[in-house]
């Protein structure tokens, strides 16, 4: 159970990332304009979550 919920840990952090660095989420974008981040950040952790409930706890 704890390898599990590792790997499921470490493949969120990876798809944040990704998701952040292929929409283009910077630190500039953090000190432009905060509220804009927030909401894409959201947006981000929600479709990251939504990928690994699919794939890893639905299936």
């Amino acid at each position: 159970m704890r390898d599990k919920k590792y790997y499921i840990e470490e493949m969120f952090d990876t798809l944040i990332k990704q998701l952040k660095e292929s929409e283009g989420i910077t630190e500039q974008l953090k000190a432009e304009n905060q509220m804009e981040r927030v909401a894409r950040m959201n947006n981000i952790r929600n479709r990251a979550t939504e990928i690994i409930n699919h794939n890893i706890i639905y299936n």
